[in-house]
């Protein structure tokens, strides 16, 4: 059964078509990767799905709930943006930390300001504020941060500050993991670092979109992958189908940049 589905989204910045008619789906437990050129429509998309831009038409459901449709103002009410997004974690290529807090702090806090809105919330704080602390120490642990918890961002090197996204981005349990070019901005080493960490959540049959750069990672992580060109889906498969034997020529072009030399 599908957990995400993406109904024949558009969206438009003035005169500028950036998504045209996009639809696909995705299954629980499953990763889509999703390439193209830069400009193709991949984070539009991404931010879409997040409710960081609001499509121009379409649908997207999860979990077989309407969470936008854009012949229905009613899901566009900005009183419930904030609760949709709790579908989707969402990690930036900037990592977007907070340069104040802790790398604990920074994994704590969205859940913390969920936490205060409880009815309960003053009777039992300290209780809930050790309960979101000790989640957020296990997801840094997992990170491989377990000696990093009380750095702040300036101490931490890109992959180390990208690996704390993707903690905070977990604390809420989203139904769905979502990955704007993670290792755009880190070198090759850090660049491996992140990646690992993807692959094993992946491995743990994690729901994720992931948009990257990174072909070979797409080739050999994703159960799905989507190839954006100038707005549309132009091709989309397996990856053994789509990175072996791709149908388009745009999609040859494009993936013939990478096998070259």
């Amino acid at each position: 059964m599908s957990i995400l589905e993406v109904e024949h989204i558009s969206k438009s910045f003035e005169d500028t078509k950036v998504l045209k008619d996009i639809s696909f789906s995705l299954e629980k437990g499953q990763a889509l990767s999703i390439i193209g050129s830069s400009g193709s429509g991949k984070t539009t998309l991404l931010r879409c799905l997040n409710f960081l831009e609001q499509p121009d038409a379409g649908i997207i459901r999860v979990n077989n709930e309407v969470l936008f449709n854009a012949a229905d103002p009613s899901t566009m009410q900005e009183s419930q943006i904030r609760k949709k997004r709790l579908h989707f974690g969402l990690v930036f290529q900037s990592f977007n930390l907070f340069p104040q807090y802790t790398a604990l702090q920074n994994v704590m806090l969205a859940k913390e300001l969920l936490a205060k809105e409880q009815p309960d919330y003053k009777a039992r704080k300290k209780e809930i504020h050790d309960a979101i602390e000790a989640q957020a120490e296990t997801l840094l642990k997992q990170m491989g941060l377990a000696d990093r918890m009380t750095n702040y961002p300036h101490q931490l090197s890109g992959g180390q500050c990208q690996r704390v996204a993707i903690a905070r981005a977990l604390a809420l349990h989203p139904d769905i993991l979502c990955f704007d070019e993670p290792t755009s901005a880190l070198d090759p080493e850090l660049t491996g670092e992140v990646l690992k960490v993807i692959k094993e959540l992946a491995d743990q049959n994690t729901t994720m979109v992931i948009v990257t750069h990174e072909m070979a990672f797409a080739r050999d992580v994703a159960d799905h992958v989507i190839f954006m060109d100038d707005g549309i889906i132009l091709e989309q498969g397996e990856p053994s189908e789509l990175f072996e034997n791709p149908k388009e020529e745009r999609t040859k072009q494009f993936l013939s940049r990478f096998t070259q030399g």
